[in-house]
């Protein structure tokens, strides 16, 4: 069992920087692939990035290239997400999500945190 709790959402204006971190609990953290989503209002919740188990292996959407940057920190048990650039298009909740390396599903999820970016 992995229980994740997201921090660091907020208010930030366009082009702004936010970064968000997912904390989570047990002993085999470096054994799940971590991933971050989001959902804004009236869409379904979509892929923003992951990393691999080690860290070496990172994908993002194709909408976020460029502006945010996925990393963990496995003796602290925390991956985080850096936004930078930020839009209004980027308003979302965002969700840290893990899986047991190599499942393809993610199995647990966040409670979510909130990103509003203003223009």
């Amino acid at each position: 069992q992995v229980q994740l709790v997201e921090s660091g959402g907020g208010l930030v204006q366009t082009g702004g920087s936010l970064r968000l971190s997912c904390a989570a609990s047990g002993r085999t953290f470096s054994s799940y692939d971590m991933g971050w989503f989001r959902q804004a209002p009236g869409k379904k919740r979509e892929f923003v990035a992951a990393i691999g188990t080690s860290g070496g292996s990172r994908n993002y959407a194709d909408s976020v290239k460029g502006r945010f940057t996925i990393s963990r920190d496995n003796a602290k048990n925390t991956v985080y997400l850096q936004m930078n650039s930020l839009k209004p298009e980027d308003t979302a909740v965002y969700y840290c999500a893990a899986k047991y390396s190599p499942a393809v599903q993610y199995t647990y999820w966040g409670q979510g945190t909130q990103v509003t970016v203003s223009s």
